[in-house]
């Protein structure tokens, strides 16, 4: 049980390095063609597209990872994007800078 917890705890935290979460993403889309669709924004270094163990289909969302800030930029001026009919919907991820907790005695 430790173990489980501990492993989705660095999911979480290693899904804070990427740059723009997408949700919407249609059933028949794989992992490759989101990088190449966002590809022509800039270059994507990494896509994480989750899949479900019970159902074996994808969860319908990503994350991905460009190689500099202007790639992101150049990806959130586009009004829409949309794959195989559907409007998959963007959201920048913010990074949060890590800053050390002050002990609540001082």
């Amino acid at each position: 049980m430790a173990a489980a917890s501990a492993a989705r705890a660095v999911g979480r935290r290693s899904r804070r390095l990427f740059d723009i979460f997408v949700a919407e993403v249609p059933w028949t889309v794989s992992s490759k063609e989101l990088k190449e669709y966002f590809s022509q924004f800039g270059s994507v270094q990494r896509c994480q597209l989750p899949f479900d163990r019970d159902t074996g289909f994808h969860r319908r969302y990503c994350w991905i990872k460009f190689s500099t800030p202007e790639d992101v930029q150049n990806v959130l001026q586009k009004d829409s994007h949309i794959l195989e009919g559907s409007k998959l919907a963007l959201k920048q991820q913010i990074r949060r800078r890590h800053s050390p907790r002050k002990n609540q005695s001082e």
